[in-house]
């Protein structure tokens, strides 16, 4: 667990910081994209940025872009989400583009980092497997913090929830709340009966 602890660029606590080492966090972020914008999941296509200035990008029909950029830090996003559409005078140390010698974007990984295909799983299946991906990352995370599962464990405890999950839709937040507490006992059934 330290290693993965380690992020190069910021200190996100424990559960975000490995989230960001499978990458279970771009996953994250591609079903939270499909909700917020109203996106099918073949229109959010999810890169690696080392330098972590970029928190997100959209391009437009016209084929411009507009990013959102800022240090590695989430306080200036935030803000900007609970002020929205007002830009209100923050603390936050500002960028210096003279420090910033390259930014880089890379395809995720897939064979190594599986956690974007079990997102886009999720997604494409419907229902409460988004719900499903996210408990059963919990818990798996929580495991493999208590020195109780392997790294490559997570995704195995997920996708192995995600292929026993019933897509169903939820009608009401019982349903989900439902959904969600089945997907975590799926998880530590599938964590405890198998050694990963």
């Amino acid at each position: 667990p330290a290693m993965a602890l380690a992020h190069p660029t910021w200190n996100m606590g424990a559960k975000i910081s490995i989230d960001s080492a499978t990458l279970m966090n771009k996953g994250l972020e591609v079903i939270e994209a499909r909700w917020l914008f109203d996106l099918a999941p073949d229109q959010i296509e999810a890169v690696v940025h080392p330098q972590s200035i970029v928190h997100s990008m959209v391009e437009f029909a016209d084929g411009s872009i507009l990013a959102q950029m800022g240090h590695p830090d989430m306080q200036l996003p935030i803000q900007f989400c609970l002020t929205y559409p007002e830009r209100l005078a923050s603390p936050v140390r500002r960028m210096d583009f003279r420090e910033l010698h390259s930014l880089t974007f890379e395809p995720p990984d897939h064979a190594r980092f599986p956690a974007l295909r079990l997102a886009q799983e999720a997604l494409r299946a419907g229902g409460v497997c988004p719900c499903a991906f996210n408990a059963a990352n919990e818990v798996a995370v929580a495991r493999f913090l208590a020195g109780r599962l392997s790294f490559p464990g997570i995704w195995r405890v997920v996708a192995e929830v995600l292929a026993q999950t019933v897509p169903g839709a939820p009608e009401s937040l019982a349903e989900i709340l439902v959904a969600d507490t089945a997907a975590r006992a799926c998880a530590e059934s599938v964590a405890d009966r198998r050694p990963l």
